[in-house]
């Protein structure tokens, strides 16, 4: 893989990080997309450092996760269940974006890479892959004391579906690290909690009728219209519960509709009408907090329309549910990350990650990377040469608590 760049100076950045980036870019992992060859490459640049990689896939065969350790030295006087590096393979499409380069292809232009992946987040684990021969010498030398893995995912972009492979894989091992760091960008700051987010369709199924007859119909846009109006009001209640966290960046849970369909000629009363909608949750809130509600809710207007035709109804459907990532059980780890990048300030943010999964396995997880969520999903991405330093060092930071003297 190249980079193209104009005539800036990169030579005080590290190379490899930068090699490894744009290998990774080069690879178009969008989520509808295969991310094999990726995973192919780096599990041939493990084998090469005579490591073991272990790999699940999805139904399809498709796509895959990829877990590899570098274990603790056999000299060590301290082993655990040691530290994962987390990232995922996919990243979101490039479709209807007006890009200066080519998104596929990093290009280096003044002090920045650009690159589809650049910051979310295969930064992170190209600098995660240049540490990783660092990690392997230590550990033939019996000076690793605690093992050092590394866990890369695919689809975490449409829900977070590849990481759970993993987790139960570990599960099934016996394997049960001590720590997780998920290097989504963070501009290198620790994230210690995220919401989650789940997402539901609501189908309103009427009964069609001629527009002049609207008595011998069942309209499903107003009624439908009823639970969006109660949607929000849920919503409006919620945002001034006593509990809310203020450490976050919107300090209460959310609801929000997003999408709304039906209809099809203005003279016919509509017979379906389906409206989606996201909740995202503080970490002590859970999903039945506003879902109850709303079946309730649905059980009244659907009475109401049975009254009217029996044939119609209202279907709830979860499409997506990833979990919030709780700060509860990671004060070991806090003090770890602060200690090594000397900033003991912590975050909490309403965007999700593959760090509640890890939570809920009972893995203490913080959420640490180089590049800024703004820059993330959009066109020209890009991640600063100075992050990809500052993660390196960081990392270097990281294997050297993990190392006798």
């Amino acid at each position: 893989m190249t980079v193209t760049h104009d005539h800036t100076t990169v030579s005080s950045y590290p190379a490899l990080s930068l090699d490894w980036l744009s290998r990774l870019i080069g690879f178009d992992t969008v989520s509808r997309h295969s991310n094999l060859a990726l995973i192919t490459d780096v599990q041939g640049y493990c084998a090469q450092l005579g490591l073991n990689v272990d790999l699940t896939f999805n139904e399809r065969q498709n796509k895959a996760n990829l877990f590899v350790t570098v274990p603790a030295g056999e000299q060590a006087d301290v082993v655990d269940g040691g530290l994962v590096l987390s990232g995922h393979t996919d990243v979101v499409p490039v479709d209807g974006q007006d890009w200066v380069s080519d998104p596929f292809t990093a290009t280096i232009r003044g002090d920045k890479l650009y690159g589809r992946g650049a910051c979310d987040m295969k930064g992170f684990i190209a600098c995660a892959l240049t540490l990783l021969p660092q990690a392997v010498k230590r550990s033939k030398a019996g000076r690793l004391k605690r093992p050092l893995h590394l866990a890369l995912s695919f689809d975490e972009e449409v829900g977070c579906l590849g990481a759970p492979l993993i987790l139960a894989d570990l599960k099934a091992r016996g394997i049960q690290p001590e720590y997780c760091i998920v290097g989504e960008p963070t501009k290198m700051t620790m994230v210690v909690a995220h919401k989650g987010i789940a997402v539901y369709r609501c189908r309103v199924h009427g009964k069609s009728a001629h527009s002049s007859l609207t008595s011998q119909g069942v309209n499903a846009i107003s009624y439908a219209s009823r639970l969006v109006g109660y949607v929000d009001e849920l919503a409006h209640k919620i945002s001034g519960r006593d509990d809310n966290d203020h450490l976050f960046d919107v300090p209460f849970s959310t609801l929000s509709v997003g999408t709304i369909e039906g209809g099809t000629a203005t003279n016919i009363v509509p017979n379906l009408c389906e409206f989606t909608f996201d909740y995202r949750n503080l970490p002590h809130m859970t999903q039945e907090d506003v879902i109850a509600p709303i079946r309730k809710k649905i059980a009244q207007i659907s009475a109401q329309m049975q009254a009217r035709s029996p044939e119609t109804s209202i279907e709830l459907t979860q499409e997506e549910s990833v979990p919030a990532m709780t700060d509860s059980d990671n004060g070991e780890l806090q003090a770890l990350v602060a200690a090594l990048t000397g900033d003991d300030k912590s975050h909490k943010v309403a965007y999700a990650t593959e760090g509640g999964q890890f939570t809920n396995a009972g893995i203490p997880t913080i959420i640490c990377g180089p590049g800024s969520i703004e820059q993330a999903h959009k066109a020209d991405e890009f991640v600063a040469l100075s992050e990809i330093e500052r993660c390196d060092a960081f990392l270097q930071k990281l294997l050297e608590s993990c190392t006798v003297s």
